[in-house]
């Protein structure tokens, strides 16, 4: 028999304000009809006033808990993906396990930015293969119009906050790819392209920062990137793009998500899209996907499914999982 890491519970949160396209022709040269052609996206949602990240992560937690028919108490450890946790320390992961009420266990952050979640997963995956905890609540979870240039047309249209959290449970499998759980993962970054997506300022410089992005690179980077590392993960698994039943990939612009389903080979009918309604929610976007994705009734028990992320660093990943 094999331990494989499975997917118990899913569940998301979104705050309450939502920030249609329009609300942005009142104060930048843009409109709803150049953001939609440009990005795909139609509205977002910004965190109200006080609102903090560890407050979207522990809702979108306690979703997930309800989902998988369980406690704070079962949970032994905590991951939080995010580039934006309310303070410099301690974690954000730290936080949520005080607002559920969990008083034992562990909790710590993962820093990748948008692929924050697939690095999330993986490090959950391997502490529950390796004995080190039999469930995990992982959430991605941002408030990036925290660390927005409002006078940036081509970047503060573009991201949103959310947060999404998914529990994974030991479980025995055959060791076949039929097995449900993860499957493979592959990670990777490379911080030659540090200067193409990243915020100029931090704790060390003694600055704060707003988000900055070479747009056209970045989208040069991704399409490549993802689906090599997606085939690649797929590779690891012994599957290929045709196992696939759905791609859940890090939601940051509609035309980086239909390359890389190109390039992989996968119909449009396959993919589980969120970034009209949602923007670019980072870390949070992967987890928020596979919430709706099932809520729709598109992901159901049994579909393998990928996801894809890449972000600041850059660094990018994948993971092969079946539901």
């Amino acid at each position: 028999m094999t331990l494989r890491a499975v997917v118990a519970g899913v569940g998301h949160y979104l705050p309450e304000r939502v920030v249609p396209n329009s609300e942005f022709e009142k104060t930048l040269d843009t409109s709803d009809e150049w953001i939609r052609a440009r990005s795909g996206i139609e509205r977002r949602h910004f965190a109200a006033e006080g609102e903090t990240t560890s407050d979207l992560g522990a809702a979108a937690a306690r979703a997930a808990l309800r989902d998988a028919d369980m406690t704070a108490d079962d949970i032994d450890a905590i991951i939080v993906a995010t580039s934006t946790a309310d303070l410099t320390f301690p974690s954000a992961a730290t936080m949520v396990q005080a607002a559920l009420g969990m008083e034992r266990g562990f909790a710590f952050d993962v820093q990748a930015v948008c692929a924050g979640f697939a690095f999330a997963l993986a490090n959950a995956n391997a502490l529950i293969l390796s004995g080190q905890a039999e469930r995990v609540l992982v959430i991605g979870a941002e408030t990036f119009s925290r660390i927005m240039d409002w006078t940036d047309r081509g970047t503060c249209v573009l991201f949103g906050d959310g947060a999404g959290a998914l529990i994974l449970e030991a479980r025995t499998g055959t060791g076949t790819a039929q097995d449900r759980g993860i499957l493979a993962t592959d990670l990777n970054s490379d911080g030659r392209y540090r200067d193409l997506l990243y915020v100029d300022g931090g704790v060390s410089t003694q600055t704060t920062g707003v988000l900055r992005m070479q747009g056209n690179q970045v989208f040069r980077h991704a399409v490549e990137k993802l689906a090599k590392t997606a085939e690649t993960a797929l590779e690891k698994a012994g599957l290929t793009a045709s196992d696939v039943d759905w791609i859940v990939p890090h939601q940051a612009n509609i035309r980086i998500i239909q390359g890389t389903a190109k390039k992989m080979g996968l119909p449009m009918e396959k993919v589980v899209v969120t970034v009209q309604d949602h923007g670019n929610t980072s870390a949070a976007s992967i987890p928020l996907a596979l919430s709706v994705g099932k809520a729709r009734g598109q992901i159901k028990t049994g579909d393998l499914v990928v996801t894809e992320a890449i972000g600041g660093g850059l660094a990018w990943g994948a993971v092969v999982l079946r539901w």
